[in-house]
């Protein structure tokens, strides 16, 4: 009976062992997916472990980690500059799709960084990671398999010493 439906007695140290781990694993998939809006700079994961003891953010241990982490940049973003790094995608849809098409994506699209419209439209440009699944399936579905996405880079941030003058 007791093998078959008991439960393992914890420590208090193990869960708390635990609870600290996950602590770290949110605050780290935190700073990786998060930036600084003013400068485009990657925050610490120090940082976003101060930040996280100042909201008070409790683990919640039934939960993973990456949903928390979600959670997390939510809360976040009401004591702090902070914002998910945008994805740099390319997408190339053929002429005839393509003005319709990119009028459905202007909303969903942040920054424009180049277009070419030749025998096709061209476009790269950066989005929030959160609209990427829907710009997918409108380019898709509009172009019947015609079109492409492709992601140039998962997070864009600026890396390196600051350029002082």
């Amino acid at each position: 009976q007791i093998l078959s439906k008991g439960e393992l007695q914890v420590s208090d140290k193990e869960r708390h062992t635990q609870l600290e781990q996950m602590f770290r694993d949110i605050a780290t998939i935190v700073a990786d997916k998060c930036v600084n809006p003013e400068t485009k700079r990657p925050y610490t994961v120090i940082l976003i472990e101060r930040a996280m003891k100042d909201i008070h953010y409790s683990v919640k241990p039934n939960k993973s980690t990456k949903q928390q982490a979600l959670e997390v940049i939510r809360q976040l973003k009401e004591t702090m500059q902070i914002e998910r790094a945008h994805m740099r995608l390319r997408f190339i849809l053929p002429a005839k799709e393509g003005k319709k098409l990119k009028e459905k994506l202007k909303p969903l699209i942040k920054v424009t960084e180049s277009e070419d419209f030749q025998e096709e439209l061209e476009i790269v440009c950066l989005i929030d990671p959160g609209c990427f699944r829907e710009i997918d399936e409108l380019i898709r579905s509009e172009t019947k398999g015609k079109g492409s996405l492709e992601v140039l880079s998962l997070k864009d941030v600026e890396e390196g010493d600051e350029k002082l003058e």
